[in-house]
């Protein structure tokens, strides 16, 4: 039951495009007791076609610049290569320190940009009163 509840929740969250895979590795090591390698590859199957039904519903919403995307694409697919070897070569807590790192990073950009967001409304709404 806990691996449905794991693949709805990362599955939504990949849907709304914030990173699903983020959730899932995290997800599959601390609830699951998955090992750091295991759960990152996993999630690499789990992208295929959650990516796959992604990319079809925004090409229908006319979301996607596609010169950009083919960009992205051809060195996001040599960046993974790199990456997946280095990987495979990286002790299993060195890995999970280097994910941790990852997500608090991710965390203060998150806080940086709500912050940020909040007090441009303020300033907006203090510039309206006067």
């Amino acid at each position: 039951m806990a691996e449905v509840l794991i693949g709805v929740v990362s599955g939504i969250v990949s849907g709304t495009g914030m990173g699903g895979g983020t959730i899932l590795i995290f997800l599959l090591t601390f609830m699951m007791g998955a090992e750091q390698h295991v759960a990152q590859a996993t999630n690499l199957i789990f992208f295929i076609p959650t990516s796959i039904v992604a990319i079809f519903v925004n090409l229908k919403n006319k979301n996607i610049d596609m010169k950009l995307a083919i960009i992205i694409s051809v060195f996001g697919i040599l960046g993974a290569i790199l990456g997946a070897n280095i990987s495979i070569h990286i002790d299993v807590s060195i890995l999970k320190k280097c994910f941790g790192i990852f997500l608090a990073c991710i965390t203060i950009n998150e806080i940086y940009s709500i912050v940020k967001l909040y007090k441009n409304e303020y300033k907006n709404k203090e510039k309206k009163r006067k």
